[in-house]
């Protein structure tokens, strides 16, 4: 017996994890360059980024419902399901969750939701918890929590969803990081020209 299966519900959710970041740096790019959401709401930069963030959310959510799908549709593995594994998912969701949700109250809902591509800059770079352990809680406890859940399932499936995961995160932080550094260095050199 296979310990997973190659199936629409697998690809489907391979898909969808590869289009929910692809889709907001799009969208966040064009709005930087071309205020091209901020076009759609009257010129209202907040109300799009509000718009922009309830897509990234509910495009969250239907990536999750489709990765629970895709779990239900997969074989269990046997060893995933003893007490020890189940244990360790949930403290490892818990991480995650923590990281998750800690970040989004530290950057506020115009932070967590690339409020900067909207011209929303903060003061200054968030430096206490969780960022002062970790660079990138939000990816990364996300990440945590697929796989939480893939272990939960007993899914090898799962685990291979969570790689991806993973990838996916890392690909859109070498796109995100630099063109955000690129962002506040422009408002840092335009405040020191208007202080010269």
């Amino acid at each position: 017996m296979a310990i997973f299966e190659i199936n629409n519900s697998f690809l489907i959710c391979a898909v969808s994890i590869a289009l929910n970041p692809l889709l907001w740096n799009i969208a966040a790019r064009s709005e930087y360059n071309h205020k091209t959401l901020t076009k759609l709401a009257n010129g209202d930069s907040k109300k799009a980024c509000y718009m922009l963030a309830a897509c990234i959310f509910v495009a969250g959510i239907v990536r999750d419902l489709i990765y629970q799908n895709a779990l239900k549709q997969q074989p269990t593995l046997g060893i995933f399901m003893n007490p020890l594994v189940q244990g360790i998912a949930k403290l490892i969701f818990c991480f995650g969750s923590v990281l998750v949700l800690s970040s989004m109250y530290k950057l506020g809902l115009v932070g967590t939701y690339l409020g900067d591509y909207f011209g929303f800059l903060l003061p200054e770079r968030v430096s206490g918890f969780p960022f002062n352990v970790n660079d990138n809680p939000m990816y990364n406890g996300s990440t945590l929590c697929f796989l939480s859940t893939a272990l939960r399932y007993g899914k090898v499936a799962g685990l291979l969803l969570t790689l991806e995961v993973f990838f996916v995160y890392r690909i859109a932080l070498k796109f995100e990081e630099p063109f955000t550094a690129k962002i506040y260095a422009a408002r840092d050199s335009k405040q020191a020209k208007k202080s010269e």
